[in-house]
């Protein structure tokens, strides 16, 4: 780390332009290829899969996306001649668009029920030649525009369906910008100078414009989240600014201990570079890892985000020196730099304030302190146990979106189940699909309690295979529905299929998302072993004690269960529903649990990287666990107290951008840095290391000669056991 740092100061310029350079390159290359988008919700093996399989072989025309133009009239009758003639246009000019394969109108024969009983709401089905996933969202704004023009004064319409609800997500600009402006305001607070505030913020935004460049040309290698570049936005801000944040904070007090420009600057990467390197390289393990899962959607949004770490890191370790040989002691603020030419360097170890008295605090009172944060996460994570993983569907959209206006005009003139339709799927491997089957299969769903209707069978041509559309009582996201979809599969078709040579599937959009959240469901409780176990590892061969891994991964666990504990309150009960505006009560999104954990996961790290790496190295050179514990607390809690202010600022930003799932992500990212920050760092490790006090660094021989050795922290230049030996600030971490 040493020469790397040391190379990329002396050479400063070179660095500078390569970064700009590479950045320009790769926005030029990726802007000319354009992106790949995809979200493909199908999970290998699942029935509704075997359903979508079917249709596509069979049904080719069926199996493209499905979206649905909903009008409605103020007076009259959606019949009126008035109203036909605005509608009837627009219809055949939505039918002429590109991949558009047929528009099915309420005002043709095979349309007749698509007008409301009390005749004021009516909607028309727009079937296109491929799923949402792999037509261009584009396509999709043109319907909405082209539909829209027949609108007038007592006729709305409005657009409904998974392609016009990816034409309405809107791109991470804005929250962006405002995660940047926080960031920034927070930064000046902290520094008093305008270049140490805009350093983190140019590594940052320099490696995220990198990053996101890159995440569009890999779209094109692999099928990457339509949702890919706000996640990798919400993460890498965050990130990258706390990242550049540590290293800043070092080299400034290394300025003010009375060091050269140059060797300030080698000795913070070498210092918390090195803490950087390790909890970014902890975050994309475990973003990774998430392979593991098999699910090209998990897939397509971890790989971005990984990316988007290691171009942060990339650019804490390389850029981040360059510029601060740029800005030199301007890094400092004027009464700073007034203070050390007229003073001197000053004393890296007095700490006065309130820091200092509540460290002393918690010293005097560990016990206390860990059982009130006992009281707080059984509260906090008690929701918990009550979560339930799903899709929220588009009643929980923001309600300016024409997806809203659309569900809530069909649930008012159809009822809410017209939202998700079933469709099951019904195929012979020889022969035809007897007409008899088709009957009791239709006779035994309109006798199934929660099927408000069953639409007569539609056969494919050689007579092989049928579908039968279903309509629920219940909307997409209801538990009801879940359930009703469980009840055809396991109770209600398996009968009426028996001994006839006919298998049935229960597929369509609803049942594909629920099939997906169970999963997901199902790999979570896995996945989280294997991260926390992973994290535990890794901190047992950087500090060499069995308590400081049990110790994280026990908080681990408490910061999962209470992130999910208040998003279960917030969003799946609901109780912020008014101050919020995400729509009602709706289940938990069931990629938030696995990507959130990732992140969460090296979120943790990184704080409690920078914590431990500073008592420890305080521990090796005094052998005074208690001055250990204190001294590392006064030499971390303050930039992480910053660190968490922006990450907290940042990930709420995205809330803004109106979207329910980046909301559930930024919210409960903002959740798990505030709690982790404030609770676990700076209160409870602290005091359980108070409790544990020389046994917090026991580590069994035999264990010691198995682990490699992986040091987080630069070499001490004074290593020592002996506890009235003076204490080395040298080479503190942060």
């Amino acid at each position: 780390m040493t020469s790397l740092a040391r190379w990329c100061y002396q050479h400063r310029v070179i660095v500078l332009l390569l970064w700009i350079l590479g950045l320009v390159g790769v926005s030029v290359v990726s802007g000319a290829v354009g992106n790949a988008y995809s979200d493909s919700f199908n999970a290998s093996g699942t029935d509704s899969t075997d359903a979508y399989d079917l249709l596509r072989k069979t049904f080719p025309e069926q199996s493209g996306d499905v979206d649905t133009i909903v009008w409605k009239v103020d007076s009259g009758s959606v019949s009126d001649p008035q109203v036909q003639s605005r509608i009837l246009p627009m219809l055949d000019e939505v039918r002429s668009s590109e991949h558009v394969v047929g528009v099915v109108s309420p005002y043709d024969p095979a349309g007749a029920a698509q007008i409301s009983a009390d005749g004021t709401v009516a909607y028309a089905t727009v079937l296109f030649d491929e799923p949402a996933d792999g037509l261009p969202v584009a396509l999709f704004k043109d319907v909405v525009e082209t539909a829209q023009k027949a609108q007038t004064d007592g006729l709305s319409v409005d657009l409904g369906g998974r392609g016009i609800s990816l034409s309405q997500q809107q791109p991470p600009s804005l929250p962006t910008i405002v995660g940047i402006l926080a960031a920034g305001v927070v930064l000046f607070l902290a520094f008093s100078s305008l270049l140490a505030t805009l350093v983190p913020l140019i590594v940052a935004v320099l490696a995220l414009g990198a990053a996101t460049g890159v995440i569009g040309l890999l779209s094109h290698a692999m099928g990457v989240s339509t949702i890919a570049t706000t996640l990798a936005a919400l993460v890498g801000l965050g990130v990258g600014v706390d990242y550049a944040l540590f290293v800043v904070t070092r080299h400034r007090k290394n300025l003010k201990a009375g060091m050269t420009v140059e060797d300030s600057v080698v000795r913070a990467l070498n210092t918390a570079g090195r803490a950087v390197l390790f909890a970014g390289l902890a975050v994309c393990i475990a973003l990774l890892g998430l392979l593991l899962i098999g699910v090209e959607l998990i897939d397509g949004m971890a790989v971005p985000a990984a990316v988007t770490v290691l171009f942060t890191v990339f650019a804490a370790v390389t850029l981040l020196p360059a510029l601060l040989g740029f800005f030199k002691l301007r890094v400092l603020s004027r009464r700073e730099r007034r203070r050390l030419a007229a003073e001197g360097p000053e004393s890296a170890d007095v700490v006065e304030g309130k820091p200092s008295r509540w460290n002393e605090f918690t010293r005097r009172h560990p016990a206390l302190l860990t059982g009130v944060v006992a009281v707080v996460v059984v509260l906090l994570a008690a929701p918990f146990f009550a979560m339930r993983m799903g899709h929220s569907d588009s009643g929980n959209d923001p309600a300016s979106w024409t997806t809203r206006k659309a569900y809530d005009t069909l649930s008012a003139g159809f009822g809410v189940g017209i939202n998700g339709p079933l469709v099951v799927a019904v195929s012979t491997p020889a022969g035809e699909v007897a007409p008899a089957t088709l009957t009791a299969l239709q006779d035994a769903l309109r006798g199934t309690p929660g099927v408000a209707s069953v639409a007569p069978p539609v056969s494919s041509a050689d007579k092989s295979t049928a579908i039968i559309q279903v309509i629920p009582t219940t909307g997409p996201q209801d538990e009801d529905t879940s359930r009703l979809i469980d009840r055809l599969r396991d109770d209600v078709l398996p009968p009426v299929t028996a001994n006839s040579g006919v298998s049935a599937h229960v597929g369509g959009v609803t049942a594909t998302f629920d099939d997906f959240a169970e999963v997901l469901t199902d790999s979570f409780g896995l996945f989280l072993a294997v991260v926390i176990a992973l994290g535990a590892i890794l901190l047992l061969i950087a500090f060499r004690s069995v308590f400081v891994a049990l110790m994280s991964a026990v908080m681990n666990v408490v910061a999962v269960g209470v992130t999910f504990g208040v998003l279960t309150a917030l969003f799946q009960w609901g109780w912020l529903d008014d101050l919020t505006g995400f729509g009602g009560a709706g289940p938990i999104d069931p990629t938030l649990p696995v990507l959130m954990t990732a992140i969460l996961f090296g979120l943790s790290m990184d704080y409690q990287v920078f914590l431990i790496s500073r008592i420890h190295e305080e521990w090796t050179n005094t052998g005074d666990p208690t001055r250990a514990i204190l001294n590392g607390q006064r030499g971390t809690t303050r930039v992480i107290t910053i660190a968490a202010v922006i990450m907290v600022l940042v990930f709420c930003s995205f809330a803004l951008i109106g979207e329910r799932l980046v909301a559930e992500f930024g919210i409960g990212l903002a959740i798990a840095v505030l709690f982790d920050a404030f609770l676990l760092r700076n209160v409870l490790v602290p005091a359980l290391l108070h409790l544990a006090g020389r046994g917090a660094w026991w580590l069994p021989r035999p264990v010691d000669r198995m682990l490699p050795h992986l040091s987080v922290e630069a070499p001490s230049r004074r290593p020592s056991t002996d506890p009235a030996a003076p204490m080395s600030l040298v080479d503190e971490t942060v």
